[in-house]
């Protein structure tokens, strides 16, 4: 992993460091503030005179922030404590379905309408009171609705230029669908992060005897829209690469959509080779189960599927019987959105941690530094891929 010292922090912070984890962000704020405060407790004797670092080394950057609601499920934004000329840091999750608020006596499930909404109260709360604005937001909200084919609302770019409106300088998200969204705010920071570096050390750690290389490992891409994924991950790795597409029936639309006849691959032999599927995003899981059962069919070894968020929209049980199955070996996702405690209990399932790197992101950006070097994490992985042949702990 990159570590804080490697990076040269000359500049002077931005404004006294601020970090607000929004209602079903918490315990992924709880984590990156627990980063934050060790590492600038080991850094803060260097700067404790200086003016320009007041605020520098804290408890906690934590601000108290909450949208209670009304009886009537209406709701407002409130600050417990002054953010006068702070960076903050507003830490959202739109996938956050556990979350829940009394609607006219009803339990009603907060929707990525209702997180968006909550982060809007919150930076009308602000007022424009503080230093600058910046929303890592790691599901971006509406990015599956990114482009127009027929007379449809682009409700993603009309978030963002929202955001923008309200004075957010910097949107930091993870895995866009389509990165193309920042054209509607080509003005603005705009950053997509990809987690490549996080599933490589979460599958080396968990599985010891991969043999990483073209003539035992493959990397697959489920569908034409995240071939660069796949690119990307066959290139550092060292391997081939392999893609699926969606063979669908034009004739027919079924919810929305045209319905798939069949995955078709494009590729070479798969057969006894590992495979790690990639994608951006596991929503109801079809797709990838049935990638999955086209590759064993063409004799693929194991099958471990990365993806950045795990949606499981329609449960576990499927991905359970794929595991009896032997179908799926391994299923890698990020905790950048909310995780069930079931899926963290089963034994396919890897759970790649991501606070760490947020962190990192946070506190370069804060001193105004440059972030290239961190989201390029070449040199972070072959490192690791090197300490893995070695056999040295990862």
């Amino acid at each position: 992993m990159l570590r804080r010292t490697e990076r040269i922090l000359e500049n002077i912070p931005v404004g006294s460091l601020g970090l607000i984890a929004l209602t079903g962000c918490e315990s992924l704020g709880r984590k990156v503030d627990d980063y934050l405060v060790s590492w600038r407790h080991e850094s803060a004797s260097e700067y404790r005179d200086d003016i320009a670092f007041s605020g520098y080394e804290k408890d906690t950057y934590l601000i108290d922030a909450r949208v209670p609601r009304f009886g009537s499920g209406e709701a407002k934004g409130i600050l417990g404590e002054s953010i006068r000329g702070k960076d903050l840091y507003l830490m959202v999750d739109v996938c956050n379905y556990s979350v829940t608020y009394s609607l006219t006596g009803q339990v009603n499930h907060m929707s990525p309408d209702d997180h968006f909404q909550n982060l809007k109260r919150i930076i009308a709360a602000i007022g424009g009171k503080g230093r600058r604005l910046n929303v890592i937001m790691p599901f971006l909200y509406e990015s599956r609705q990114h482009k127009r084919s027929s007379r449809e609302s682009l409700d993603c770019a009309l978030a963002l230029q929202e955001l923008v409106r309200m004075g957010v300088e910097n949107i930091i998200t993870f895995d866009a669908h389509d990165p193309r969204v920042q054209n509607a705010i080509p003005l603005s920071g705009f950053e997509t992060v990809a987690p490549t570096y996080q599933f490589i050390k979460g599958l080396l750690r968990t599985v010891k005897d991969l043999q990483i290389d073209s003539s035992h490992m493959m990397a697959i891409s489920p569908d034409e829209g995240g071939t660069n994924r796949a690119v990307y991950l066959a290139n550092v790795l060292g391997l081939d690469m392999g893609m699926f597409y969606k063979r669908r029936d034009y004739t027919r639309i079924v919810d929305g959509r045209n319905p798939i006849v069949a995955h078709e691959f494009l590729g070479s032999s798969v057969e006894g080779k590992d495979v790690i599927i990639i994608d951006d995003m596991i929503s109801s899981g079809d797709s990838i189960i049935d990638v999955a059962t086209e590759l064993k069919r063409r004799k693929a070894k194991r099958i471990f599927a990365a993806a950045t968020f795990g949606l499981f929209t329609n449960g576990l049980e499927k991905f359970d019987q794929a595991y009896r199955d032997g179908i799926i070996t391994g299923i890698l996702t990020t905790n950048l959105i909310y995780q069930t405690p079931e899926l963290l209990s089963r034994p396919y399932y890897i759970n790649c941690d991501m606070s760490k790197y947020i962190a990192l992101i946070i506190d370069t950006l804060n001193h105004d530094g440059s972030i290239s070097s961190i989201l390029s994490p070449n040199e972070r992985i072959q490192h690791v891929i090197k300490k893995y042949k070695n056999g040295e702990p990862i």
